[in-house]
């Protein structure tokens, strides 16, 4: 098979649809070379993307499988990167943290801080702002925070951390910024720890270690506390500011939504989803034994990607899938992966999506883009899908 050089195209980034597109008419699976992998397997069709998401022959622990020129940090000891029964016992230890019941409970404070930043956004002078400094990041971020009980977190520091760690600007410059990460994380749980207990999230996880013999370890910790922070605001950020630009983008499915918030809300955040989501690419997966898709064989220990953006565009699942519409039939898909690695956080993302787009849109009458989209600057690799700034006007 050959290898599919997508850093040959300046504009995938900006705009990988078209490239996908061709890619699946040629086939479900892909040899390519990517900015971080020099040969990785890409999988983009929709019905192959799901099935490999549960497939039990791929695993997330790189670790296990082959010799990978990977960097172990504490970091890297979270439910992303492990498989069962590890990922399970994990798992287990936040999802009754997430649980629909404790989501809904927390719908009267995400309204509050929305409504405190966009008080603050829209008193701002000349009536343009950056959306993802004044709304898409601090919402997330701050629920995010006060879940954990971590609310006095340096946010700047922490986000230029995270940008790094999921959108490397440079490839050698990824570990470093893991490294930091790490370090910070590590001061960051053993100040919660002499804090004593409290009633939340992290506090709970430190007594579990202490009172159930050792279930978590120190660098696990550190890993729990890294994805939590990191998936629990970074994939928020981008639903919010994607969709919102995509809604921008298209006049009459913005004005559809004014007329019936109650009507279209809940349809309009799927098909934000599913149109243009915040998560490009699932991290990586590797072969355990060599695995037949599409009539395509991927070698035993090769490191796979499933291409979630692919996916919600596959005509062969959606109708017209390159057409925004909110009022799309219901459908499932796969923004939030899929089988046991599924996005803990999703109803937390959904409900802060709907708060914050309904609100936005209630109080910003006139609200449009403030600069063109192809100036826009998009977050580099292929996990995360944004943009850095999203200046607007109301």
């Amino acid at each position: 098979m050959p290898l599919v050089d997508l850093r040959d195209h300046e504009d995938f980034t900006a705009n990988p649809y078209p490239y996908y597109a061709k890619l699946r008419t040629e086939g479900p699976v892909h040899r390519v070379r990517t900015r971080e992998m020099d040969e990785v397997w890409l999988v983009v069709g929709h019905d192959e993307a799901r099935a490999a998401l549960a497939d039990p022959r791929f695993s997330k622990d790189w670790r296990q499988i082959g010799d990978w020129d990977y960097e172990s940090t504490a970091v890297s000891h979270n439910m992303l990167e492990t498989d069962p029964p590890h990922h399970t016992r994990l798992r287990r230890l936040v999802a009754r943290e997430f649980t629909p019941r404790r989501i809904e409970a927390l719908r009267p404070r995400v309204q509050e801080i929305t409504d405190r930043l966009l008080g603050a956004m829209l008193a701002a002078p000349g009536r343009t702002a950056d959306l993802v400094a004044a709304l898409a990041f601090p919402l997330p971020m701050t629920v995010i925070c006060e879940l954990l009980g971590v609310p006095d977190l340096d946010r700047e520091t922490f986000r230029r951390l995270s940008n790094e760690v999921v959108a490397p600007t440079e490839n050698d410059g990824k570990n470093s910024s893991v490294r930091e990460m790490g370090a910070y994380l590590a001061e960051l749980v053993e100040d919660k720890r002499c804090d004593g207990p409290a009633d939340d999230l992290m506090s709970a996880l430190i007594r579990t270690r202490h009172e159930d013999g050792d279930k978590l370890s120190p660098d696990e910790l550190i890993g729990m506390a890294f994805l939590l922070l990191v998936a629990g605001h970074e994939t928020t950020v981008n639903l919010i500011s994607n969709g919102v630009r995509a809604l921008l983008s298209h006049p009459g499915q913005l004005a559809a939504l004014r007329a019936d918030f109650d009507g279209l809300i809940d349809g309009a955040i799927e098909e934000m989803l599913r149109y243009d989501g915040p998560v490009e690419t699932a991290t990586y997966r590797f072969t355990r034994e060599s695995v037949e898709y599409g009539g395509t064989v991927i070698p035993a220990g090769a490191p796979v990607l499933v291409a979630l953006a692919s996916a919600g565009r596959d005509p062969s699942r959606y109708p017209d899938p390159d057409r925004f519409d909110i009022r799309r039939a219901p459908q499932s898909h796969l923004a939030f992966g899929h089988g046991i690695h599924y996005c803990l956080g999703a109803p937390l993302a959904r409900m802060e999506g709907r708060i914050a787009v309904r609100t936005l849109l209630e109080r910003a009458p006139g609200l449009e883009l403030a600069a063109d989209e192809a100036s826009l600057e998009w977050l580099p690799g292929m996990l995360i899908r944004g943009v850095r700034h999203l200046p607007v006007r109301w």
